[in-house]
């Protein structure tokens, strides 16, 4: 669920640790006595501490019948607890540069906070961000509120073509499958959403078992404990939840054709994908560069853009998520060449699938993914977002360490051994918004 952003940086947070290629993130892990996951980088560069917290509580926890709770619940337990307003809960971080966060997607709702080391400032920010977790209000008003601005935007996405595709591609691509549900819900859904479907929520999905508490930071191993003990105690005695059930792959092609009046048809196609974990990751990750996810340099680029001038952009993707998450194809082109674009786009792909990759392309890929490798390390934030994914995902803890390597070991043969595997274009999902002949 995309929600306004509440909170902004201090220019004191902009700064950041910089680390180089060869630097390794040394992760201390434990448990909590509640159960919690504890993933903690020490660093002491800064005098600032990120923490984060993440329960597998996404959209996908919901249900066709009240899509949209789990996204209201973790938002609202930010604007109200334990008898602070919103408005407190904002003066207060604001009072001592405090930054609240997080994310929420299919599989995870995450927590964060960004605060100077020093005791004051340190206890005050996390004394907020325990009530926010362990005592949320839900106030009746504001659900009201949010529930009215909510079905606002989704009326408003439900005339953009980019949010028409986004929402048929995934409904389709998942069929009965909870990863179809949109982060926002549906305007029926949300509409009848109550205080008490949150609080139900609440209580069912944000237990200590299962969570995972992410730090890094101006702390010690013994700071970071009392921490992680303090954010988890108070949390409700739910049990731990049950796995993302696993995705069923398409037996057959689909194709929908959808009319809108804008002047550019766009499109997306695609396939169920991968888990996080898996054993192809890094083969389909360095062939999808070369393949789409290296902008310029990409074949979709070269081919459809810059040869033929077909599209405004192309591009395509793997997610990989607790269950397979999606990969996709996305370009828009002018409705006339609509047909034309796909048709070179399905010719890349499949030619992509049934030759592999060269050498003299393989090698450039793992030069530009290694040599951009320490920008995604450069920061405590950044590092704190790697700590949520390694531990909700259950990662190895040298996952950082060891990046690089697994990018150079990847070769040609693996690349086109994974795509022949694993995409199967002819029973791909196609997704065209604005077309002409759409009736």
């Amino acid at each position: 669920m995309k929600m306004p952003i509440k909170y902004f940086f201090v220019p004191l947070f902009l700064s950041c640790i910089h680390l180089t290629a060869e630097a390794a993130v040394k992760i201390q892990q434990w448990q909590t006595s509640t159960g919690a996951e504890v993933y903690f980088v020490e660093n002491h560069d800064l005098p600032i501490v990120d923490v984060s917290i993440n329960f597998a509580a996404g959209s996908a926890r919901d249900t066709a019948e009240k899509s949209g709770v789990a996204g209201i619940t973790k938002y609202l337990m930010t604007l109200g607890a334990d008898g602070l307003t919103d408005e407190k809960i904002a003066n207060q971080l604001a009072d001592i540069g405090a930054v609240l966060g997080g994310d929420f997607d299919a599989d995870r709702a995450a927590f964060k906070l960004r605060t100077l080391s020093s005791t004051r400032e340190q206890t005050q920010a996390l004394n907020i961000l325990y009530k926010i977790l362990q005592k949320p209000d839900f106030p009746e008003g504001v659900l009201g509120r949010e529930k009215a601005r909510i079905i606002s935007s989704l009326q408003e996405s439900a005339t953009q073509p980019e949010s028409i595709s986004n929402k048929a591609f995934m409904k389709a691509l998942y069929s009965h499958h909870p990863y179809r549900l949109d982060d926002s819900g549906e305007i029926e859904t949300v509409s009848k959403i109550s205080r008490e479907d949150l609080v139900t929520f609440y209580q069912q999905h944000y237990g200590a078992k299962g969570a995972v508490v992410a730090m890094i930071g101006d702390l010690t191993r013994e700071q970071a404990n009392v921490i992680a003990e303090n954010m988890t105690q108070g949390l409700p005695q739910a049990s731990a939840i049950a796995p993302v059930p696993p995705v069923a792959l398409p037996s057959q092609p689909e194709e929908q054709r959808i009319a809108h009046p804008a002047s550019q048809s766009h499109i997306l196609l695609g396939y169920p994908g991968i888990k996080r974990g898996d054993p192809d990751l890094f083969a389909l990750y360095v062939g999808n560069y070369i393949l789409g996810g290296g902008g310029f340099v990409s074949r979709l680029t070269e081919e459809v853009r810059e040869k033929r001038g077909l599209v405004y952009s192309v591009y395509s993707y793997f997610m990989p998520m607790a269950e397979a998450g999606p990969f996709q194809i996305g370009l828009q082109t002018k409705k006339d060449q609509a047909d034309a674009a796909l048709k070179l786009v399905r010719e890349t792909l499949d030619n992509f699938i049934k030759n592999g990759v060269t050498e003299a392309e393989l090698k450039a890929a793992k030069a530009n993914i290694m040599g951009g490798f320490p920008m995604r390390i450069d920061s405590n934030s950044k590092i704190l977002d790697y700590l949520s994914v390694i531990g909700f995902y259950k990662l190895p803890l040298n996952y950082l360490d060891q990046y690089n390597e697994n990018v150079a070991k990847v070769t040609t043969a693996q690349i086109k051994d994974a795509f022949a595997r694993r995409l199967k274009p002819e029973n791909f999902v196609t997704i065209i918004v604005g077309d002409p002949n759409a009736q």
